[in-house]
């Protein structure tokens, strides 16, 4: 799905996913388990398939939303912030982003959110946000 793209590219956009999963699940200003655990499961039952990419470790690439996600709520990051960086690299590389992983990000972010106790409203707020810069599928 984004085999046109340099393997620098294919990292940073794995990141920037981390980030805005993380900025879904830390919106209500905190991260639990259960949503924690709920994007390890879409990692490997959805992500892991997307390409072949691996990272400078030779790892499957897609493990870098993990990574980055375990990093933020670690250091209790602001969702606003990592939102804002997803945002940032939507808009400097468009055409990674096509209607597959449109609607797989979507999937992803509203799994994450509904995982714990349903939505709220800091989560419908979010969720809304990454809606508007995702355009649509």
């Amino acid at each position: 799905m984004i085999k046109k793209f340099s393997k620098q590219t294919k990292n940073r956009f794995y990141q920037s996913l981390g980030k805005v999963f993380y900025a879904v699940a830390a919106s209500d200003k905190g991260v639990s388990k259960k949503e924690f655990g709920e994007l390890k499961t879409l990692v490997k039952d959805l992500w892991l398939d997307v390409d072949t990419s691996t990272d400078e470790f030779e790892e499957d690439a897609a493990y870098q939303i993990e990574i980055v996600f375990d990093y933020l709520a670690s250091e209790e990051v602001e969702a606003e912030q990592c939102f804002q960086d997803f945002k940032d690299f939507k808009l400097e590389y468009p055409k990674i982003f096509s209607k597959e992983l449109i609607k797989l990000i979507w999937q992803t972010c509203d799994s994450i959110a509904t995982s714990f106790y349903g939505l709220n409203q800091a989560e419908l707020r979010m969720l809304h946000r990454v809606k508007k810069v995702l355009g649509k599928p």
